[in-house]
């Protein structure tokens, strides 16, 4: 349930000016020409065509000006890609191709023909147009969620400056309804805070003292003292606004291939369409007008619009839809690659695991209980850093153990760590420096069998007990497995840690394949043999010694809230709330896109051959050529847009 009463100790000065909303930012406005000029265009084109086709009995020449006009106006847009292509490029394409139909069916005095051929094809492009805006809109709105000020607490006051102005280390006010403006830690107040931006959740997340919270994320009803822990360019949204460029820019290889293949069949058919002009009044009988009338509509029928629209609207809608989802794709690419996947290769620490070790067992070899024997090695470790002593001091803390601080402390290297207090000296270390041989022994190898690290603490009488810990799985791992294997996946797991441990975890999660103390460049090798008995691989990690497994597999899916830069940086698609079941929905993603792409492709393709058979057996009205070719682009674009639900 979310606290909607949440009160806070943070002193909010009266009487200040509240921030404008994002809305309201120049760089926010929407610009409705840019957005809405095509279908404009093209309403002002069919309104021309209708007075047009009314004024043709009585004002012939009017109705002229008046189909012309709706050339111009429905066509202008298209013209000038077509242009700008040619010039540039040194390409045909269908836009040309369109163009040129049109221009043939008036040359021949089919004027009104020729201008609902311009107006569909304008309609057609604004929709098109307004389909990939639709798409795009889940991942374009985060940049316009940028935060641009955030208010810093300096000596009980605040002041409004610019993000990039933050330095680490920094306090920074974030009052109730207001954006977070940077990744920190949460150092007085409490409130709920929505993360949907970062890691999809759909419910906001309690947030208190010492806990993390994220730029571009929105307050609740809490105010909160913020200190700032990344600057602007390194948080976690900066980051995601690199990715949601990125993702724009790329496009997956079917599309590019499609498009290196749109100009040798735009040339194709203007080679067939002048055999079409030159064969059939010699050979088959055909008046010049009647070639002429066919010549275009084959033209028409013949663009491969549909083709083209087959893949990319279906591949936003799928990276749109994912995106909702804390699943970040870097581009559209990963997205057909994800669909081939066969093998799912997993890092062990961090990515199946927690990544943090807990206390899991405590065995006395001495007459002491269990809480004596905590509290003496919380004591021997509350000066440490490292993570057993993490472990150790934060299991006192939740059995509610006191322990005090050792009067002196330090590192046995390799071996483990002494203390001294109230005269007495202990230690804390590997079973094989403080254990006597033959000692605990049965204790220490079931322990080892489960997977567990295991420490002894021994005082000057000798061993006190053991401690075990082990990285806890995350509760979800099972279950994503699962999935992966419902849908034909093989999951694997690829760990530098010891193989028992390894063997431990991979059981719980359902993971048959383990291949343990494996260094970054075994995984490397590990993934390419992979790669070769079963096809694409999917590597998922978080750590730097990830990263380069990550970057030679198919895809690298990181972790996004846990994962290291590196390791972000070099993966392919990100999981923004760690949560492993996002794998399993990414691949049926992938699966679902391109089932949805072959059916338009198919579609397009088998529209395309039954027009242009059709208009060669029994010839076909240009208007009805005009609808079958178009309609067949409007409906695999919907197609592709049902991936948005």
């Amino acid at each position: 349930m979310i606290n909607t009463n949440v009160k806070t100790s943070v002193q909010i000065p009266s009487g200040l000016k509240e921030k404008p909303s994002y809305n309201d930012h120049p760089h926010h406005r929407s610009d409705f020409f840019t957005t809405h000029g095509e279908a404009i265009a093209a309403g002002l084109s069919g309104l021309l065509i209708l007075l047009a086709w009314w004024s043709e009995g009585n004002f012939g020449t009017l109705s002229v000006i008046l189909y012309l006009t709706a050339y111009v106006i429905g066509g202008f847009a298209k013209a000038r890609e077509g242009v700008v292509s040619l010039v540039k490029e040194k390409k045909l394409d269908v836009n040309l191709l369109m163009l040129l139909a049109a221009a043939g069916a008036a040359g021949i005095g089919y004027w009104a023909e020729g201008a609902l051929l311009i107006f569909i094809f304008a309609l057609s492009g604004a929709l098109e147009t307004y389909s990939e805006q639709r798409s795009r809109r889940d991942l374009s709105a985060l940049l316009s969620l940028k935060p641009e000020t955030a208010r810093i607490w300096v000596k009980g006051e605040e002041r409004e400056v610019s993000i990039d102005q933050l330095r680490v280390g920094d306090w920074v006010l974030v009052k109730p309804g207001e954006q977070i403006p940077t990744d920190g830690t949460v150092i007085r107040g409490a409130s709920e805070v929505n993360q949907a931006t970062i890691t999809g959740e759909s419910v906001p997340v309690e947030k208190s003292e010492e806990m993390e919270v994220f730029a571009g994320t929105m307050n609740g009803t809490g105010s909160l003292l913020i200190r700032v822990d990344r600057r602007a360019e390194e948080s976690t949204f900066a980051k995601i606004l690199r990715l949601v460029r990125e993702a724009e820019e790329q496009a997956p290889p079917s599309q590019s291939k499609i498009e290196r293949l749109e100009g040798i069949y735009v040339k194709a058919v203007l080679g067939v369409t002048g055999l079409l002009l030159l064969i059939p009044p010699v050979l088959l009988g055909w008046s010049w007008g009647d070639t002429v009338y066919r010549a275009m509509v084959f033209m028409v029928v013949a663009s491969p619009c549909a083709v083209v629209a087959s893949i990319m609207p279906a591949v936003l809608s799928a990276m749109s839809s994912g995106a909702r989802k804390g699943l970040l794709f870097k581009g559209g690419a990963y997205v057909q690659t994800l669909a081939q996947a066969q093998v799912v290769a997993f890092d062990k620490t961090g990515t199946l695991t927690q990544g943090e070790l807990a206390v899991t067992d405590l065995i006395p070899l001495q007459e002491i209980d269990e809480e004596r024997l905590l509290q003496e090695a919380a004591t021997l470790e509350s000066l440490s850093e490292h993570p057993l002593a993490r472990a150790i001091v934060g299991e006192a803390g939740r059995r509610g153990v006191t322990f005090r601080q050792p009067e002196r402390f330090e590192s046995q290297t390799g071996r483990g760590v002494e203390a001294e207090w109230d005269g007495q000296v202990r230690r804390l270390g590997k079973p094989a420096w403080l254990l006597p041989e033959g000692m605990g022994t049965d204790s220490l190898m079931r322990l080892e069998a489960e997977g567990k690290t295991v420490v002894c603490l021994a005082g000057e009488a000798g061993p006190m007990g053991l401690i075990a810990f082990k990285d806890t799985i995350r509760p979800e791992a099972k279950a994503a497995v699962e999935q992966l294997q419902k849908l034909g996946v093989t999951p694997v797991m690829l760990t530098g840690d010891r193989q028992q441990t390894a063997e431990a975890i991979a059981g719980q999660a359902g993971i048959e394949q383990v291949r343990a103390g494996l260094l970054p460049e075994e995984k490397v090798k590990a993934i390419r043999e992979l790669e070769k008995k079963y096809g694409p691989v999917v590597m998922v990690g978080d750590g730097v010694n990830d990263a380069p497994a990550l970057a030679v597999a198919s895809v690298g899916i990181a972790m996004g809230a846990a994962g290291s830069d590196v390791a972000l940086e070099t993966a392919r698609v990100v999981l923004m709330n760690d949560d492993l079941n996002k794998v399993a929905e990414a691949i049926a993603l992938g699966k679902r896109t391109w089932k949805i792409v072959r059916q338009n492709l198919f579609f397009a393709l088998g529209v395309i051959a039954l027009l242009i058979l059709t208009n060669f057996i029994q010839g076909i009205p240009l208007p009805w050529g005009v609808v079958g070719h178009e309609g067949s682009t409007l409906l695999v674009i919907l197609n592709g847009l049902r991936l948005l639900r």
